[in-house]
């Protein structure tokens, strides 16, 4: 799932992006409440992890504001406010769930494919440009029809891109998401790893399916058409 985790805990926020992608989840790490907000209107999200006490603009700001500009994207509460009436505030804002700090992360992993099970929100299951094609709940990928052997990384990074087909992703954008905020991974670790998926999707097109914009990062194309 392409899931938006706004929490400025440092800590905990690092904690939550690195497990979240080690369940093949593709994940954006964001630490206040205006960049969130601007993230969730930018792209689309199947999960909004949202603290509350966001620094900018509160979480529960944010929800609201989402809701009002029409965001269907699942939205998850995660906080120490733990009252009753914080919880109904926080449903009430536009919220689907809501959970208590400190949690067990398996249940958050619950919470979150309860939210994706939303009969009115119905979460991608197939993504597909061209001959290739990606199952994002099997985490498998397929080119004509025939499986091909990719790791956790080589997968993500494929899921990442057609996502966004036809969209520049620069570098920096790409080792955040596939290694994590902060991360002291180099750009040269990237460029391999496109190397590697290279050599398993680019069987038979004229094209690469990846192609290099130089100085800036990576899109994916159609390479048969």
């Amino acid at each position: 799932m392409n899931i938006l985790l706004a929490e400025d805990d440092t800590r905990l926020g690092k904690l939550m992006d690195h497990l979240l992608k080690n369940e093949f989840h593709v994940v954006d790490w964001v630490q206040n409440g205006k960049d969130a907000y601007v993230y969730a209107r930018l792209s689309d999200y199947d999960v909004i992890i949202l603290d509350w006490m966001l620094p900018g603009e509160s979480g529960l700001s944010v929800c609201k504001r989402l809701r009002e500009k029409g965001n269907s994207s699942g939205i998850l509460f995660v906080t120490a406010k733990d009252a009753n009436q914080d919880i109904i505030t926080g449903l009430d804002a536009g919220a689907d769930d809501y959970i208590v700090k400190p949690f067990e992360f398996n249940e958050l992993l619950a919470r979150i494919r309860a939210i994706s099970r939303r009969k009115d929100k119905p979460i991608q299951k197939i993504i597909k440009i061209g001959k290739l094609s990606l199952n994002v709940n099997t985490h498998e990928a397929y080119l004509e029809n025939a499986i091909i052997d990719l790791t956790k990384k080589e997968y993500q990074l494929l899921e990442i891109l057609m996502r966004n087909q036809n969209q520049i992703l620069t570098r920096e954008q790409l080792v955040e998401k596939l290694w994590g905020y902060e991360s002291e991974v180099s750009e040269n670790a990237l460029d391999a790893l496109v190397k590697l998926v290279r050599k398993k999707v680019d069987i038979h097109a004229e094209k690469s399916f990846i192609q290099t914009v130089r100085g800036i990062g990576y899109k994916v194309r159609n390479p048969y058409v």
